[in-house]
């Protein structure tokens, strides 16, 4: 798989090792020094290391939107207290559907029932 992922604050930590094994190169912010930083400095971090931030905050679609950005891509999730087995299960069963367009540029927002995903820059 050509996707990075790099994981959010608040998700769990112990999930990236996971798919990592799994063969998805994968960092969460707080292996890097990152688990304080602002938004912004993760879109910028992500952007400049081409990962895709997965997140449970809707901030990061808000910050894209308005800064007509193209990148990175953004995966939030929206289902709350996944432990990091299920983090990752849910992260292998959506990444191959939806892998092309996060590489393009896009914005993929998962609840308990669908996904949505639209593409960079979003109007």
């Amino acid at each position: 798989m050509r996707i990075k992922l790099l994981l959010d604050q608040g998700l769990p930590r112990s999930a990236s090792p996971l798919l990592s094994q799994a063969g998805i190169d994968t960092i969460h912010v707080g292996e890097i020094g990152y688990s304080k930083a602002e938004d912004q400095e993760i879109l910028f971090l992500a952007k400049e290391k081409k990962r895709v931030v997965v997140t449970l905050d809707a901030d990061f679609h808000t910050l894209l939107a308005l800064s007509n950005a193209t990148s990175p891509s953004v995966i939030r999730i929206r289902i709350e207290r996944l432990k990091a087995v299920a983090m990752t299960k849910l992260l292998l069963s959506i990444l191959p559907e939806c892998e092309n367009d996060l590489v393009k540029g896009a914005v993929v927002t998962v609840d308990a029932h669908r996904l949505r995903l639209r593409l960079l820059p979003l109007l």
